[in-house]
C-alpha cells in the first residue's frame, strides 16, 4: 500500500477515535472537551481510555491475523487457530471461578498466564521441526482443549451468578474499562507488534516455499518463534483487557489486500491500522445502537465476522471449482 492509502488509514483512525470519544448514549459536544466543561471527566476516565483500548486491541488482533495468514499461507488463518485466545480466555475464566476477579489486576494476569501456558504447549508440540503441518495441528489441538476446559467450567460453575459472569465476560465488551486497562494492554501489545513486525521479509521469502526461504537465509525456528511469541502478547493482552472478540483477525487482512497487494509483509500495517479503525467504529456503534441495554463487542464482530467468513468459504469454493 502507498503512502496515501496508509495516510487516509491514519485519517480514519483519529476520525473514528474522535468519534468513539464524542459517542454514546449521551453525545458530548465539541465545547465539551474542555477542563473547565464538568462533562469533560467522562471524556478523560470513561471515553478516552475506552478509545485508546479499541485503537489497540484492534491493531494488536489486525496484525497478529495478517501474520497468521502470511505464516500459514492459509487465508482462512486467525490468530484463535494458535490456541493463544482460547487459552488467554480460559485463564481469565478460572479467577472468575474461583472468584479471583475480585482484585482487579488478577483476572487480566490470569488471562495473561494462560496465553503463555498456550504458547509453551504450542512451542513443546510442535518441538523444532517448525513444520507448518504440526504448527497447525497442535494449535488445533490447544484450542479444542482451552475450549472444552472453558465449557466444563461453566457447566461446573458454583453459582449461576458466576457462570452468568462468565459467560458475559467471553462474549467480549470494552465497558467500564479505565487507565489501568490501557496500562497493562498497550505496553504488551507494542512488545508484540514489535516482534511481529520483525517477520515481513521471512513471511515474503516463505511464500516461495520452505525450502526457498531456507535457500534465503530464512530461519524457520526462529521464524516460528516470533510468530509464537508475538502472537501470544498482542492476542493474551487483548483477551485480558477486553475479553474474547473474533473475526478481526480474518476479516481486516483480506480487507485491506486488494490496496496492499498480496505480498505478506505488505499488509501488516495496513492491517494493525485497518483493525483498529474497524473496532474503534464498531465500539462506537454499540454504544449508539437504540438498545436497552449495550450490546456486546465480541457478539457484534461475531454477527460481521459469520458472514464475512461464509462469503470467503463461498468464493474459495468457486475457485476449486
Amino acid at each position: 500500500m502507498n503512502r496515501l492509502g496508509i495516510m487516509l488509514l491514519v485519517i480514519g483512525c483519529l476520525a473514528a477515535a474522535a468519534l468513539s470519544v464524542a459517542a454514546g448514549k449521551v453525545w458530548l459536544p465539541l465545547d465539551a472537551w474542555t477542563a473547565a466543561d464538568p462533562r469533560s471527566i467522562i471524556i478523560v476516565e470513561l471515553r478516552l481510555p475506552r478509545t485508546v483500548l479499541a485503537l489497540t486491541i484492534g491493531a494488536a488482533l489486525g496484525l497478529s491475523g495478517a501474520v497468521m495468514q502470511g505464516y500459514l499461507r492459509n487465508p482462512l488463518a486467525d490468530p484463535g487457530l494458535l490456541g493463544v485466545s482460547p487459552g488467554a480466555a480460559f485463564g481469565a475464566v478460572v479467577s472468575l471461578y474461583f472468584g479471583y476477579a475480585a482484585q482487579a489486576w488478577l483476572l487480566p494476569m490470569f488471562a495473561l498466564a494462560g496465553a503463555a501456558t498456550a504458547m509453551a504447549l504450542l512451542a513443546l508440540i510442535a518441538g523444532r521441526s517448525a513444520s507448518l503441518v504440526l504448527f497447525t495441528l497442535a494449535g488445533l489441538v490447544i484450542t479444542n482443549i482451552a475450549g472444552s476446559l472453558t465449557a466444563l467450567a461453566i457447566s461446573l460453575a458454583p453459582t449461576p451468578f458466576v457462570a452468568s459472569e462468565i459467560i458475559t465476560w467471553l462474549n467480549g465488551a470494552l465497558t467500564d474499562r479505565s487507565w489501568d486497562d490501557v496500562k497493562l494492554a498497550l505496553p504488551l501489545v507494542l512488545a508484540g507488534a514489535a516482534m511481529l513486525a520483525t517477520t515481513a521479509r521471512s513471511l515474503d521469502a516463505l511464500t516461495l516455499g520452505e525450502g526457498a526461504a531456507r535457500s534465503m537465509g530464512v530461519d524457520p525456528r526462529r521464524l516460528q518463534a516470533a510468530v509464537i511469541a508475538g502472537t501470544a502478547l498482542t492476542v493474551g493482552a487483548s483477551v485480558a483487557a477486553a475479553g474474547v472478540i473474533g473475526f478481526v483477525g480474518l476479516m481486516v487482512p483480506h480487507l485491506v489486500r486488494p490496496f496492499a497487494g498480496n505480498r505478506p509483509g505488505a499488509i501488516l500495517l495496513p492491517s494493525a491500522l485497518g483493525g483498529a479503525l474497524l473496532l474503534t467504529l464498531a465500539d462506537a456503534l454499540v454504544r449508539i445502537a437504540p438498545t436497552v441495554s449495550e450490546l456486546r463487542l465480541g457478539i457484534v464482530m461475531s454477527m460481521l465476522g459469520g458472514p464475512f467468513f461464509l462469503t470467503l468459504l463461498l468464493r474459495m469454493r468457486k475457485g476449486l471449482a
